[in-house]
């Protein structure tokens, strides 16, 4: 089979797609390759490689539901196959996803973080959470690590991707454990890293430490979205300052706020806060007490790109949180 042979498929792949509706191919693998703890095989390019090209921080939103088309190079509503070489395609990519809307979507969906991190959930619940981000197609669920091979598994074929947490919800884990936690993660199948820093460092004044923690899982990643959780409801307007300009000195994707699990969640000063600090090139992520649209909308207007909430679908649908969620 020449190269025009599969061009000519690729273009009747994505003709076939768009009438049916189904899901993003995979970037292309790299040359190293992880055995994760649920037995899973995969590769990752390395982030950054030497002669290589610069990796480039995502784009905080990616979803061509919104007002600016903001999708990821992956989506094939935006890029279909035929737009792909060759080689790209030959280089194994087994998910190709299309984020037109329907009735159950919203603008609001896909900068959304479908969150289920309690400790006694269970996995019937994570069945369920991976079940209406694809009805809703919400960005990604997040979920904690023992889950990932699980719902990466059940979102197979779908847009929507699984993100974790790493050194959550305290941050005090070493730098070295967490990039452990964080490759083990992509391993089982983890498209986005969510890591909480070292608080008591940061509160300490000890920078160093902060920045050599939020580096060791930022060259564990390899390629995939990192976003840094500042736990802003215990830190100093200064040390707010500080955690952002240390997460983008070490060429991290996103700001986040809050674990949902601390004192207090996000709010629209923060987001402002961490906004102007990181300017525009990074993601900023608000987590924690976004309960309504209402709430979410005023995250969004002070600069937050991305949502991370359990109050996911009241959100969408314009009702209000049920107790309990956050």
């Amino acid at each position: 089979m020449n190269d025009e042979d599969i061009k000519k498929i690729a273009a009747e792949v994505a003709r076939i797609m768009k009438a049916g509706g189904t899901p993003a191919p995979r970037q292309s693998l790299g040359d190293s390759v992880t055995i994760g703890s649920a037995g899973k095989v995969f590769q990752h390019p390395l982030v950054n490689k030497p002669g290589g090209e610069a990796k480039k921080p995502c784009s905080g939103q990616g979803d061509c539901r919104l007002e600016e088309n903001t999708c990821s190079s992956t989506c094939q509503s935006c890029n279909p196959l035929n737009k792909y070489t060759p080689q790209q395609i030959k280089a194994a990519a087994d998910r190709v996803s299309f984020c037109n809307p329907n009735e159950q979507s919203s603008s609001i969906a896909g900068m959304i973080d479908h969150t289920l991190l309690k400790a006694n959930a269970t996995q019937e619940e994570i069945g369920k959470l991976c079940e209406e981000a694809r009805k809703y197609r919400f960005a990604s669920v997040c979920v904690n690590p023992g889950y990932v091979a699980l719902a990466s598994r059940l979102l197979r074929g779908s847009s929507v991707m699984v993100c974790t947490v790493i050194g959550f919800p305290l941050g005090s884990t070493t730098p070295t454990v967490k990039a452990i936690e964080a490759r083990d993660a992509m391993a089982n199948g983890a498209d986005e890293i969510d890591m909480v820093i070292n608080i008591g460092a940061l509160k300490s004044g000890n920078d160093q430490l902060v920045l050599d923690d939020i580096k060791a899982v930022r060259e564990a990643t390899r390629g995939k979205c990192l976003k840094v959780i500042l736990e802003t409801s215990y830190l100093t307007k200064d040390e707010k300052v500080r955690a952002c300009k240390m997460s983008k000195l070490a060429q991290a994707d996103f700001v986040k706020t809050s674990t949902g699990f601390g004192s207090g969640g996000a709010t629209p000063e923060d987001i402002a806060l961490m906004r102007e600090t990181v300017g525009p090139e990074m993601g900023v992520k608000a987590s924690g007490g976004i309960k309504n649209a209402e709430v979410a909308a005023a995250m969004i207007k002070a600069g937050a790109t991305r949502l991370g909430t359990s109050a996911s679908i009241a959100i969408v649908s314009g009702g209000e949180a049920a107790k309990g969620q956050y």
